[in-house]
Parts: C-alpha cells; sequence; structure tokens
C-alpha cells in the first residue's frame, strides 16, 4: 500500500529537519568553545547527556523491551560496544574539527561518506556497483587528491570521519536492533568514558560546564542535539524511498561547509575545485539513486498490474 502525500510530505519535512541539524551542529561546537569549552570535554558532555535523552525516546518509542533483550545478548551488545567505540571516535574527530577550524575538511568526509558506503557495500556485501556509481566514486577520489595537493597533507580528518562513520553504518547493519535502542546502548558504553573524565576535570577545577548556569546549559543542550536528529532520522527514513534519503543527505555537509564558510576558514581556488568533483560525484549519486528507485516502483507498479 502506498503512503498518502501528506504522510510522504511529512516524512521529507522531518528528514529536512534531520539533516538540517545535523549540518548546523558545528555552530554548536563553535560556541562551546567561545565560551571556553575544550575539545574533549564537550566530548564528554555529549557521551553523558546524551543517555538522558535517549531514555525517553525509547520509551515513547516503546522499545524498552527490545533494550532489555539487548543487554541480556552478549553477541549483539557486544557488537554494539564495537559501534559505540566507532562512533565516539567518529564524535571525537567532529568535535575537534569543528573547534579546530577544519569544518570544511569535516563536510569532505560527510560528503563522501555515502559513496563509501557504497563501496563497502561491494566489497562486503557483494552489492552490484553500475557504471554512473563507479563514476562517482571516481570523481570523490579525484576530490580527495586535489584536497591534499591544495592542504598539502592527506585530507586525514575528512577521510577518518568518512572511514569511521562508514564502518560503523556497516556494523548497525549487521546488529538486530533500532536506532534508537542501539544508540542508547552506545550512550551507555560511552557514559563511563566521558563520566570519568568530567569528574576528572571538576576535581581539578577545569570543568567549564560546571562552572556556572551558562556553562552547565551549553552543556546540557549536547544531549537533545545529539539524539533528536537521529530519532528524526529513524522515524523519516522508515517511510521515505532510498533515493530521496539519498538526494537528502547531502544537505548536511552542505551545510557544515557554509559553517566553515561564516567561520572564516580558508578557501583557496584548489579547494574549490577538490570540492567541485566532490559535487559532482554526490550529484551522480543523488541522480543515480533517483534513477535507481524510480525503475524499481515502476516495476512493482508493473507486477502489480499483471
Amino acid at each position: 500500500m502506498s503512503s498518502s502525500p501528506s504522510a510522504d510530505g511529512r516524512a521529507v519535512a522531518t528528514a529536512i529537519a534531520c539533516y538540517t541539524l545535523w549540518g548546523v551542529l558545528p555552530l554548536l561546537f563553535m560556541a562551546m568553545a567561545a565560551h571556553g569549552f575544550a575539545a574533549p570535554e564537550i566530548l564528554a558532555h555529549r557521551a553523558v547527556w546524551s543517555l538522558f535523552v535517549a531514555i525517553p525516546v525509547v520509551l515513547l518509542a516503546g522499545q524498552w523491551n527490545e533494550f532489555k533483550h539487548v543487554l541480556a545478548s552478549p553477541r549483539v551488545f557486544g557488537w554494539l560496544i564495537l559501534s559505540a567505540l566507532l562512533i565516539g571516535a567518529n564524535w571525537s574527530i567532529y568535535v575537534y574539527a569543528t573547534t579546530h577550524h577544519a569544518t570544511l575538511e569535516a563536510s569532505l568526509g560527510y560528503y563522501i561518506n555515502p559513496l563509501l558506503n557504497m563501496a563497502a557495500g561491494a566489497v562486503l556485501f557483494r552489492e552490484k556497483i553500475d557504471r554512473w556509481s563507479a563514476v562517482a566514486i571516481g570523481l570523490a577520489a579525484v576530490g580527495v587528491v586535489i584536497q591534499t595537493l591544495a592542504l598539502g597533507h592527506v585530507p586525514i580528518i575528512g577521510l577518518l570521519l568518512a572511514l569511521t562513520f562508514c564502518a560503523y553504518a556497516v556494523i548497525r547493519k549487521r546488529v538486530p536492533a533500532s536506532a534508537q535502542t542501539g544508540l542508547l546502548v552506545e550512550c551507555l558504553v560511552l557514559l563511563p568514558i566521558g563520566g570519568v573524565f568530567l569528574i576528572w576535570l571538576a576535581m581539578h577545577g577545569q570543568a567549564v560546564g560546571f562552572s556556572s548556569p551558562s556553562g552547565l546549559a551549553w552543556a546540557l543542550f549536547n544531549g537533545p542535539a545529539t539524539v533528536i536528529p537521529l530519532a528524526l532520522f529513524a522515524w523519516s527514513t522508515r517511510r521515505l524511498p532510498l533515493s530521496t534519503v539519498g538526494f537528502l543527505q547531502f544537505l548536511a555537509p552542505t551545510l557544515q561547509f557554509a559553517c566553515g564558510l561564516w567561520a572564516g576558514e580558508h578557501l583557496t581556488p584548489l579547494r574549490v575545485l577538490s570540492f567541485v568533483f566532490i559535487w559532482a560525484g554526490a550529484a551522480v549519486f543523488a541522480i543515480t539513486a533517483f534513477k535507481r528507485s524510480r525503475a524499481a516502483r515502476a516495476a512493482v507498479r508493473m507486477a502489480e498490474t499483471v
């Protein structure tokens, strides 16, 4: 049964809200850095306070029994420990990038991430890569090479962001747990690391988040800023064609790119050229995904007619 236009409209609006929140997230970390937060403390607050938002999200979704089942399953829990470490590494790199004037390079990572996912799918899951998908990957690779020449070094931040999130996605693809439940387990795993670090900072008088009401407000805001976009993502992707999701996901790195420009990060002509290749690869990817999805829907309609 096809969904109604109004339902599709709500799903698209929700997905746009999700990717917009992810896209402007650098502004939060930049503001916290301006208020004296160091990147490790931002990360610790993100790990701790996300748990207290993830719990009600799981309860509202009616997934508490699933959460208990995951904790009782050593195999599933073990995989989620690994995914927690990967997403923690991804968060660490991203927070560092956005607080050290490397947001443009971070956006590069999230532009190439869908293409890297496609390559990983071909290698690990034997998913077929057609000619245009190969072209998209090739364009992105050229963009990375040009970015290396522009920076004078390999864009390690962008590549690590793409690799850690791709590895995270591969694991979560194989783990039988919903997005909300998985995030709650991951937050539970990261809680001791973030909590111990915050206690250490507080004992040494270095915890900006506990030094004033405004500092605490900035710290607490990390919880909803982390969990809400993921909840919106989980709700919308279940209701949208993959082609639509594939197109909309480039909104986040585009906004991240804009945040980097707004923050005054240096953009040379050679870096512009590198992003032109990245954007071309993203466009080929999105158009190919759209055509593939349209062909699949047409085949389903034909089969239903027959």
